[in-house]
């Protein structure tokens, strides 16, 4: 049996949406989780957000003693410069899926990779569009139990994707983890994609 080679990269998230993309384009890598406050401070601009957010999940890590690069992501949903985070509750996730219902949003992903004292960041954006929802389908896929921990309420590569009208951007950038920045971010800092040969 081929022997599995080392981490070279540790994955600042539990989402298994972000290592099965990073698995995708051959990076071996541990996972940490980051436990940070999540709040949206008052005025700031959805892109500062998710660019914080992405930041400081890579140095909680990185202030854990962790030694290899870490890369973390975070994604949030925006309708009208207002962020959609992870539902709150039932009632909470209807009202996203009512107010994202025949209308075009953004979905902004940040990526951040510390390695040493540095951080590098990019953010990727892309527009969605989703189909005009009936309340009864709405309140069924929140009984699937899918969009509970999902930013903005639905999960692109789940049974939300019947939702899609249409999408401009990066489909792996709504799923959580854009892999054109990230592969971009980890090359520029010496670690390779596709490590190892075929699988």
């Amino acid at each position: 049996m081929r022997k599995m080679p080392d981490p070279i990269l540790c994955l600042a998230s539990v989402s298994p949406r972000r290592q099965e993309l990073l698995a995708q384009i051959g990076v071996p890598h541990t996972v940490v989780g980051a436990h940070i406050d999540e709040t949206v401070r008052r005025d700031e601009a959805p892109r500062e957000y998710v660019s914080r957010m992405a930041r400081e999940k890579a140095l909680a890590v990185r202030a854990k003693g962790e030694l290899l690069p870490v890369l973390a992501a975070d994604t949030t949903v925006v309708l009208d410069e207002v962020v959609f985070g992870k539902p709150k509750g039932r009632a909470d996730g209807l009202e996203m899926l009512t107010q994202l219902s025949g209308r075009t949003h953004q979905v902004l992903t940040a990526v951040a990779l510390s390695v040493g004292a540095d951080v590098s960041l990019s953010v990727s954006t892309s527009e969605v569009r989703f189909r005009p929802l009936a309340p009864e389908e709405c309140a069924a896929y929140w009984e699937t139990g899918e969009p509970h921990d999902k930013a903005g309420g639905y999960a692109i590569q789940g049974r939300g994707a019947v939702f899609i009208e249409w999408l401009s951007g990066s489909y792996s950038g709504v799923m959580g983890l854009p892999l054109f920045e990230t592969a971009e971010l980890l090359q520029a800092a010496g670690v390779p994609c596709w490590y190892g040969g075929s699988r």
